[in-house]
């Protein structure tokens, strides 16, 4: 910040000031002050703590924390007060943004200014300027009977795409060892039962749970038995079939 000197300016810390200041910061009581308008860098109005006065009444030799901030700055006396600012009512606000508005609104007509500037505010909200992203433009289905009753548009729900649900996949085996495979998605079957060679359901039993992985192996073994017995009994079938074809001497 800039320093103009030890002599403080209107509204700035006078010399006795500067004195009560260092004394009171010495003592260890804390100290606030007020940024005045000729602060550089800081709102005026703003606050701060006084943390040493330097020895040497010149420059920026006041050092002090705003409010909010953990870093010190350094300050002439003419950048800081003793008195706390007045405070701005909401009536005295809202004025200054009215005048802000009327400056800056472009009137629709010239006659009748109050009219003129309640039609630029209601056309600046619903016409975008040039500045105005496409992006950030209302829906005008949506929006536009909410504008005209005084009511917000209520929020749009966007719904989801597909693969919402549990996905559900069903291996099946019957006493004879044939094995089908089927698969849903939430209620739907998207995969309807498919036959499985028992070779791929044993190469993939042996990457699940230990637990899965004896079902689906003691299934197989029992598959295989019935299938050994079925061959046995088939082939003594057979023999007894081809004895009697001999005994009956077609050649």
């Amino acid at each position: 910040m800039t320093g103009q000197g030890p002599t403080a300016a209107q509204g700035g810390l006078t010399e006795q000031d500067v004195t009560a200041v260092r004394d009171e910061v010495s003592a260890g009581r804390t100290v606030t002050v007020w940024f005045t308008a000729a602060a550089v860098g800081v709102p005026a109005g703003g606050s701060a703590k006084v943390v040493a006065v330097g020895d040497v009444a010149e420059g920026d030799f006041i050092q002090v924390r705003p409010a909010g901030s953990r870093d010190a700055v350094f300050c002439s006396p003419s950048e800081l007060t003793r008195s706390r600012p007045t405070r701005r009512s909401a009536s005295s606000r809202e004025r200054e943004e009215a005048a802000t508005d009327d400056t800056t609104a472009t009137p629709a007509t010239p006659a009748r200014p109050g009219r003129a500037r309640r039609a630029a505010r209601s056309t600046a909200s619903a016409v975008p300027s040039a500045s105005t992203p496409v992006t950030d433009l209302p829906e005008p289905e949506a929006n536009l009977a909410p504008a005209r009753s005084g009511k917000a548009a209520p929020a749009r729900t966007r719904k989801r795409g597909g693969g919402s649900g549990a996905l559900t996949v069903s291996l099946a085996s019957t006493v004879e060892g044939d094995w089908t495979v089927e698969v849903l998605v939430g209620g739907k079957r998207v995969v309807s039962s498919t036959p499985v060679p028992a070779t791929d359901v044993a190469a993939v039993s042996r990457s699940l749970p230990p637990a899965a992985a004896e079902a689906i192996t003691a299934a197989l073994v029992e598959a295989r038995r019935r299938q050994q017995e079925r061959v046995a009994h088939l082939r003594k079938e057979l023999d007894a079939a081809e004895r009697t074809l001999e005994q009956l001497g077609v050649d």
